[in-house]
């Protein structure tokens, strides 16, 4: 339905003639006029106030499909930190709405899951901000250190609390119920590497190298990080090792190699591995992975100033081969990390 039909529609409900809507949005009824015959569109400015006065969402007065609200939540969650509390609520009742809908059951479910990410997110950059505030303040209370390490997710002394049986009790469970999936078994082996629980990782590995017939290398890699797992580094560096002479220009083992000595603390080795994978990866727009890797090497070395040049590539990156603008969260995230460096140098 067009906008001007949509207006009369809404108008006609709510029992307003085209001079009381005309009066509320302070503008002529002629004008109303011409927006319900087709002949002018409203200004962009008005549509909040028009969407308030018959008291529905901007996107109701357009007849927008499922698929296309979809789209607009998924988009307006990567241009906006966080959603006024009606907006949010808005987008919870249309996702909620639609879960018992099959066809749009999947779709719903995980954009719910982003919208509550999404505010998450913003609440724990608050978190963050006065948790800091609080521990300056009395840097012996514990109260606000377990806030900031929830929200940070920084590491934690207490085993007990600082293991991942939780998510791997989840993957766990998701393997057995899909024997065939790489993903789940990638995740799985990731935390129980992340634990130590090497016999484990190495059981499941056998089975991951009979299913994981693309990008047969993370076989190699996931060996490395057992023998890592087990203290025994002697093995896990002659695996990678052997898995880059035999591999010199594979963007992907490049990048693994870098993540391998990273974890190691070998930096110097680490950058040269990642600026190997930037270089050598042939999609275009690149990712920003490893040189987002080697700004934080660089802030760990203290040397801010190559981490400040390397903050400046990320930039470049995302504007020439993104395209983003710069209304875009992550361009506005990057801009933000630029300033504390630009501080620091």
């Amino acid at each position: 339905m067009e906008l001007g039909k949509k207006i009369k529609q809404l108008r006609c409900r709510t029992s307003l003639t085209q001079e009381q809507l005309a009066e509320r949005l302070g503008i002529s009824a002629q004008s109303v006029s011409k927006w319900e015959n087709a002949v002018v569109m409203p200004d962009v400015t008005l549509l909040p106030l028009i969407a308030e006065t018959f008291g529905v969402s901007i996107d109701d007065l357009f007849d927008l499909t499922v698929e296309q609200r979809f789209n607009r939540i998924e988009n307006r969650m990567d241009l906006e930190e966080e959603f006024p509390a009606d907006v949010y609520l808005e987008y919870e009742e249309l996702l909620k709405a639609q879960l018992p809908e099959t066809r749009h059951k999947k779709r719903a479910t995980e954009l719910l899951a982003n919208l509550y990410w999404h505010r998450m997110n913003a609440y724990a950059l608050k978190v963050r901000r006065y948790a800091k505030e609080s521990i300056r303040m009395e840097p012996n209370k514990k109260g606000c250190q377990w806030l900031l390490c929830d929200a940070e997710g920084h590491a934690v002394w207490d085993w007990n609390f600082g293991n991942h049986l939780a998510a791997i009790e989840f993957y766990s469970d998701l393997v057995k119920e899909n024997p065939e999936s790489r993903s789940a078994m990638m995740y799985l082996m990731d935390n129980l590497l992340a634990d130590h629980r090497a016999d484990e990782a190495e059981q499941l590995l056998n089975r991951f190298c009979v299913v994981n017939e693309d990008r047969v290398f993370m076989n190699q890699v996931y060996r490395a990080h057992i023998a890592l797992a087990r203290f025994d580094a002697t093995t896990a560096d002659g695996i990678i090792e052997d898995l880059l002479a035999a591999n010199p220009d594979h963007d992907g083992v490049q990048f693994e190699a870098a993540q391998y000595y990273a974890r190691k603390c070998e930096y110097d080795r680490a950058i040269a591995h990642y600026e190997k994978s930037f270089a050598c990866d042939p999609m275009r727009p690149r990712y920003y992975d490893p040189l987002d890797a080697i700004m934080q090497i660089y802030k760990i070395k203290g040397d801010y100033r190559k981490a400040l040049e390397t903050c400046d590539r990320i930039l470049d990156l995302l504007q020439n081969e993104w395209s983003m603008t710069e209304e875009e969260l992550a361009l506005k995230e990057v801009r933000a990390k630029r300033a504390e460096l630009l501080a620091k140098v």
